[in-house]
């Protein structure tokens, strides 16, 4: 079937700079900088440069950057931080890592993301951090979250993994917390050639902290000053990474052409389209609708030929890994509905006019 459109289209990005991804990694190849090296380095001060930040550290996943993250924060078995029940399960991850307890607080219904006027009634003695995700790529509203972590002495780690070259109030985020983590897992908006992630944060002692975990606790060879982890970038990932930033402004902005489309061609359809907040410019890594016949809809578009994705279909509370929390169906009720009604439709820069019609008529004839 001719008019398939795919939900990505990896293989059309690398295309475009196939070339330029061939030299990098030959350079690396030539170098033997396999594990960090010149390319991880160079990358690293280009993507502080791009966030306006004064450190990145290139780590070998988002996961292990938000682990590391907490480490810095000294949180530990007994310590609980506050989080979504409703993201990618490695925010939580990073909380269990460390021997410490997510606590949940739900979301808001429009953006999806952390509902700031929940956060102070689930602040315990315990409390050591609160961990928002920019989910989806739209910013969450980054100042009361601030104002609560002030007047309670709390560290605000930004899990901005999805989110990178989006802005709140004008500013990028990765900029706005104590720490920011970010992904470059492949499907992400800046996408390795692999696994990959960083930590930003303008804090020096963290930076410096966070270099040495990421190499088994290390300063120096074979001195380990605190256990650590091997956390580090790979040389390949650095390069293609380095390569890829320089277009990444140029892709934001087509999939802002997406979004906007989106917006125009499915006004009128009985979906609720995703909100942007007044302090938010999303980068739009996923366009995700709602619907209460979800899976229904599903179905239609995957028979006609319409990528699609469910982001995500079980909220973290309710996830078997963490039962012994003791949450049950009800007790983050707008999480849980979110979880029901969304689907993600195809939005990445090389998706074409015609495509984006084809998936609007789709749409438009499921609910005729």
């Amino acid at each position: 079937m001719s008019d398939k459109v795919p939900y990505l289209d990896l293989p059309a990005q690398i295309r475009g700079i196939r070339k330029e991804i061939d030299v990098a990694i030959a350079r690396t190849v030539d170098n033997c900088s396999f594990c960090l090296g010149p390319d991880v380095a160079q990358f690293e001060k280009d993507f502080a440069q791009f966030c306006g930040a004064q450190h990145a550290l290139g780590f070998n996943s988002g996961t292990s950057a938000l682990h590391v993250a907490l480490r810095l924060l000294n949180v530990g078995p007994g310590d609980e931080v506050i989080t979504t029940p409703y993201t990618f399960i490695a925010t939580s991850w990073a909380i269990s890592y460390c021997g410490a307890k997510p606590v949940y607080v739900d979301i808001d219904d429009a953006t999806f993301n952390l509902n700031p006027k929940l956060i102070e009634k689930a602040i315990t003695p315990r409390t050591k951090a609160v961990l928002p995700v920019h989910l989806y790529g739209h910013p969450f509203d980054v100042d009361p979250i601030l104002e609560i972590c002030r007047k309670h002495k709390l560290p605000l780690v930004e899990d901005a993994a999805q989110a990178v070259g989006a802005k709140y109030k004008g500013k990028n985020v990765g900029t706005l917390g104590d720490i920011s983590c970010f992904s470059f897992y492949p499907a992400k908006n800046l996408g390795a050639c692999g696994e990959g992630g960083a930590l930003v944060t303008n804090n020096s002692a963290f930076a410096a902290r966070a270099k040495s975990l990421r190499e088994h606790g290390s300063t120096q060879r074979y001195h380990h000053d605190e256990v650590g982890y091997n956390y580090r970038m790979e040389g390949f990932q650095g390069a293609v990474l380095g390569v890829k930033l320089k277009y990444l402004q140029k892709w934001n902005e087509e999939r802002r052409r997406v979004a906007k489309r989106y917006m125009e061609l499915l006004a009128a359809t009985p979906l609720q389209l995703p909100r942007k907040a007044d302090h938010a410019e999303s980068a739009w890594h996923l366009y995700t609708v709602r619907h209460p016949r979800r899976d229904e809809f599903k179905i239609f578009l995957d028979d006609n030929g319409i990528g699609n994705a469910v982001h995500y279909p079980i909220p973290l509370h309710l996830q078997k890994c963490y039962a012994h929390l003791g949450h049950k169906p009800g007790d983050f009720p707008v999480a849980e509905k979110a979880a029901r009604e969304v689907l993600s439709l195809p939005i990445f820069p090389e998706l074409t006019d015609a495509q984006i019609q084809r998936v609007a008529t789709v749409i438009k004839d499921f609910f005729k």
